[in-house]
């Protein structure tokens, strides 16, 4: 049984149309490159995404490609910005638009909200996108904590050096004064003069 036509239309469901933008867009890069290989054409082929983003393949040099183009047609080699006509203009608010719309969707979706609009598809998909943020976020978390972790030993151990520098040294100070104490006592048992007994009994 063959497929049902499908009915070309805006799909509205945000993540349905960008599932289906990246098929459709790697088909067609890959039929450019296909035809550039088996026709010996030369082949030059811009996409922009709805978010703004841009594709391109050239077979040939792009630049070299655009502008045979433009001669071709007749159209001039530089386009001045302010000579753009209105349709372009409406076209790129038209393009921002449907971006802000894409962003703001899955920015209510990975809030967990405005999921009723989601297929099962697209909510296994935003389930294995939260899964991954969650355990980047775990994975983040555990990092800080062991960097903290480590932090707080490294300044343990610091002070304990310091403190066992200055239990040292207080040590030392004491050591000194007893020793200076000790000298001092010795001295002056030293500068004691010896009594002397006179002959008639009398000691001076």
């Amino acid at each position: 049984m063959g497929r049902g036509k499908v009915e070309l239309k805006r799909i509205e469901n945000p993540t349905s149309r960008q599932v289906t933008f990246s098929k459709r867009r790697n088909g067609l890069l890959k039929k450019a490159f296909e035809l550039s290989i088996l026709c010996d054409a030369e082949v030059a082929l811009v996409i922009f995404s709805p978010s703004g983003k841009g594709y391109q393949f050239a077979s040939h040099d792009m630049n070299r490609t655009i502008a045979r183009y433009r001669s071709e047609v007749g159209l001039p080699q530089s386009i001045d910005q302010h000579s753009r006509p209105m349709e372009f203009w409406r076209t790129e608010i038209e393009e921002l638009k449907r971006a802000v719309e894409i962003l703001e969707a899955r920015l209510s979706h990975s809030a967990g909200e405005d999921l009723s609009s989601l297929g099962m598809k697209e909510l296994k998909q935003l389930e294995r996108q939260t899964r991954t943020a969650v355990e980047r976020v775990r994975s983040k978390k555990r990092r800080i904590i062991s960097e903290n972790i480590n932090l707080m030993k490294r300044k343990q151990r610091d002070l304990q050096e310091e403190n066992s520098h200055l239990q040292r040294r207080l040590h030392e100070l004491h050591d000194t004064n007893v020793s200076s104490k000790i000298s001092g006592q010795t001295a002056s048992s030293c500068n004691i003069p010896n009594p002397r007994v006179l002959q008639d009994g009398v000691v001076i």
